[in-house]
């Protein structure tokens, strides 16, 4: 245990200095003049320096005034750097993955030649085999192996990825723990996921959000209106005999114009992207995060997000007259060459139920094929055993002048409507009956779409299915609505019929047909295992490969949004208590009238402004957890998220300054006799 606590200790002291140095570094005006609201504090500090260096003010006031200032700066910069050395650790964790990578190339004539992985280029072809690093993002052409991702998601389990399906595209840097796998490069040496990660994570390319730039711009234009009253106050005074001090019209400034967020806001928009990296979700952007918080529609695969995706064959059918076990041993003589999860799962099946799994002599195996749809066996002496779709069959059956018994009909309808997929088995010209393939509904799913109803977000499900098959699985999954028989351009006709209804849309997919649709998506999620085009055309990968994840990501968006908003309503309240210190401390000396303000009584003007001042510098690093760690999200309407901001952290945020000023001056006064 205490080895645990020394080793957290050790990381959390290795971050804290790096952040306490880079507090320093970006006192640097071009870093500096980025955020207009702390760029006017940093030049506060400094004019009054000059100011009590001149001899403007009292020497011992002015230097106090101006370290606390300049203490103010740092730990706005404070903020920010934390953020950022939080994701420098990890970006460090993914360099090693990709360190000194080398790579197996296949030259024109197959021969393999042994080179850098820098030197890599797309469409090169590179073998992998058990025990060797993958060395480069690209797609399995050839093989299937199970590979150890954890040095890139962090997630243990081994998985499995397979050349000719959507989950053939590989990381580089990952492991092969089996098998021998042929991979074709698809991304540039400096260009590959662990490249871009490592610059997400390190904010360099972080974007501004459009609520980030809005709210920038509202703090900039406050500033600049308050930086006008400041300004003005000396003529006021003026006119009824008061001198205004410039370090007290600086003190005042800093006070009321909205320090606290200003100082957290960079700090807030880097720590919404470290969350969606430790949900191992790699956003392209800071605003896919949070554009997700406002997302309207979801539009999910059916297939390996709703349902597990492999169909499992769970009962036979036999028709009236049909014995189960000519139905079983049909079935499974007619899988016993098919390699499809579902051919396999009617062998393990069918020998569950006490058929012998015999390979027949002289057996001619039929693969299924798109045209046919349906798949089987010839057997010496003339036999011919087929299962596929209802139509397929009885078009076969009616071939070899057969004929389907009308019960068929009725025994295909009675699977579809259940949400399975139905497969008719015949022998000849009989048919023998329906083997019925379930598609499971994952666990916990239901009450993942009801939290998501829950926040406003309606759920669109879609699928190639039939739909009786659709509106089964639809009514057991609990989604608001679904698309049956889809194609590709449906998909994408219904994200454009929704945005232009004003509704910002999300969708999960991972193969190359959902591209479009994850290009024309607001939010975009492609799952790692999918496909290079799927990934390229989404705006966030999720490296765990839960379509499922995109529930996490609208949460993160939300929380990221739900915290700005709090942080926002706490720092403009947290004026109105500064307006209470400070106003009396400039004019109640000449003006007594004036002294009806000072509600909280403090011991003099110069202990007024520095508790003032004090207060506003503290509470930005006392919010710098809450801004990392996000306030606590729970499903609400906009009214009621909105009455709770206001309970808490706009009421809160006009005591606390009343409390913690008037602290500050107890303190200050018996320390130095103000």
């Amino acid at each position: 245990m205490s080895t645990t606590h020394a080793a957290s200790s050790t990381r959390v002291g290795s971050s804290l200095k790096p952040a306490l140095i880079g507090s320093f570094a970006k006192l640097a005006p071009r870093h500096a003049i980025q955020n207009p609201v702390m760029a006017v504090v940093w030049l506060g500090t400094v004019l009054t320096a000059v100011a009590t260096i001149a001899g403007w003010t009292s020497t011992g006031f002015g230097w106090a005034v101006t370290a606390i200032l300049f203490v103010t700066v740092l730990f706005a910069n404070f903020a920010e750097a934390v953020a950022e050395a939080r994701g420098r650790g990890q970006a460090a964790s993914l360099r090693r993955a990709r360190k000194d990578l080398v790579a197996r190339r296949l030259d024109k004539a197959g021969r393999e030649n042994t080179v850098p992985a820098a030197e890599l280029r797309p469409g090169d072809l590179v073998v992998v085999a058990e025990g060797q690093l993958v060395p480069a993002d690209g797609e399995i052409v050839e093989g299937l192996a199970t590979i150890n991702e954890a040095a890139v998601t962090g997630e243990s389990a081994p998985v499995l990825r397979e050349a000719g399906t959507d989950r053939s595209g590989v990381i580089g840097g990952t492991k092969v723990l089996s098998d021998r796998i042929v991979v074709r490069v698809t991304a540039e040496s400096g260009h590959s996921f662990l490249d871009r990660m490592i610059a997400l994570v390190e904010g360099s390319v972080r974007q501004k959000t459009p609520n980030e730039i809005a709210l920038g711009i509202l703090l900039a234009v406050m500033t600049l209106s308050f930086l006008i009253v400041v300004a003005t106050l000396p003529f006021i005074g003026g006119f009824v005999g008061v001198r205004v001090d410039v370090v007290l019209l600086v003190a005042l400034l800093v006070c009321l114009i909205p320090t606290t967020i200003g100082g957290l806001l960079p700090a807030i928009g880097i720590a919404g992207m470290n969350r969606a990296l430790r949900a191992n979700v790699l956003a392209k952007s800071g605003k896919a995060v949070e554009v997700a918080g406002d997302v309207d529609v979801l539009l999910l695969d059916k297939t390996g997000t709703i349902t597990y995706g492999d169909r499992q064959a769970t009962a036979f059918h036999p028709l009236a007259g049909v014995n189960a076990a000519q139905l079983r041993q049909a079935a499974l003589l007619a899988s016993l060459a098919d390699s499809t999860p579902e051919g396999k799962s009617i062998v393990r099946l069918a020998r569950e139920k006490g058929e012998k799994l015999v390979d027949p002599e002289q057996a001619h195996f039929v693969p299924f094929t798109a045209q046919t749809r349906m798949s089987g066996v010839d057997l010496p002496a003339g036999r011919v055993i087929r299962k596929g779709a209802m139509d397929a069959i009885v078009r076969h059956v009616a071939a070899l002048e057969g004929h389907a018994p009308a019960e068929l009909e009725a025994r295909v309808h009675e699977v579809a409507r259940k949400g399975a997929t139905p497969l008719v088995v015949s022998d000849g010209r009989h048919v023998l009956g329906v083997v019925e393939l379930s598609d499971v509904i994952k666990r916990g799913i239901k009450e993942r779409f009801a939290r998501l109803r829950e926040m406003g977000v309606k759920t669109v499900m879609i699928t190639g299915d039939n739909p009786l098959t659709a509106a089964s699985i639809a009514a057991d999954a609990g989604v608001d609505d679904y698309i049956a028989e889809a194609r590709p351009e449906d998909k994408l006709a219904r994200i454009r019929a929704e945005q232009a209804g004003g509704r910002l849309v999300a969708m999960v997919g991972d193969g190359t047909n959902d591209a479009p649709a994850l290009a024309q998506a607001d939010v975009g999620l492609a799952m790692n295992s999918g496909t290079q085009a799927a990934k390229e055309a989404g705006n966030m990968v999720d490296l765990d490969s839960d379509p499922a994840k995109l529930l996490a990501v609208v949460e993160i968006g939300k929380q990221q949004l739900i915290t700005r908003g709090a942080l926002t309503t706490f720092s403009l309240a947290n004026d109105v208590s500064k307006y209470f210190a400070i106003l009396p401390a400039l004019f109640a000396a000449s003006v007594p009238q004036m002294a009806a303000l000072d509600v909280m009584r403090l011991s003099s003007p110069a202990s007024a402004v520095l508790s003032a001042l004090v207060f506003n510098a503290l509470i930005i690093p006392a919010l710098i957890p809450l801004a990392l760690r996000g306030v606590r999200f729970r499903p609400a309407s906009a009214t009621e998220l909105l009455r709770n901001n206001m309970l808490v952290y706009g009421v809160g945020g006009v005591l606390l300054p009343f409390i913690g000023i008037k602290l500050i001056d107890i303190v200050l006064s018996a320390m130095f006799n103000l």
